[in-house]
């Protein structure tokens, strides 16, 4: 459900292909594939029994310390709630706990809502480059917290 819809808001939001559809399935596989340990935990959010958001935290491969945190979405009518925020805090708080020494995340420079909450929860942006994915020209950025 939450690749289908994940999906579908990105391509009513920014014209997303099916690639990005690919992409995300690949990345819940991985997920759901990865060992144990190091720790790994999924969140979702649900405001009046329905889902608003979810975010995913696992060991960001081949950087030892490293979390990753994948995948936060937050429902159009569920924006501005604090719902974002309070997911991003969940997982910098289970990476911490968990002995993790920094968090890592990939997203696109036009994704300007969770850019803010990012920079909000002390993540720092660390490289970005150009790239053609999704059937759209986008900017993809890494960010780093330091735990």
């Amino acid at each position: 459900w939450l690749i289908h819809r994940q999906g579908l808001l990105y391509n009513q939001q920014y014209g997303w292909n099916i690639e990005f559809e690919a992409l995300i399935a690949k990345l819940y596989h991985d997920f759901e594939m990865a060992p144990a340990s190091p720790p790994k935990a999924l969140w979702v959010a649900e405001r009046n029994g329905a889902i608003v958001g979810s975010i995913f935290a696992m060991p960001s491969e081949g950087r030892p310390g490293t979390a990753q945190l994948r995948m936060l979405y937050v429902e159009p009518e569920a924006r501005g709630l604090g719902i974002g925020r309070m997911l991003v805090d969940q997982c910098v708080r289970f990476a911490r706990d968990n002995g993790y020494r920094r968090v890592r995340l990939w997203t696109q420079s036009i994704l300007t809502p969770a850019r803010k909450i990012y920079t909000a929860a002390g993540f720092r942006l660390v490289d970005s480059a150009p790239h053609h994915s999704f059937g759209v020209d986008l900017v993809g950025e890494n960010w780093e917290l330091e735990l």
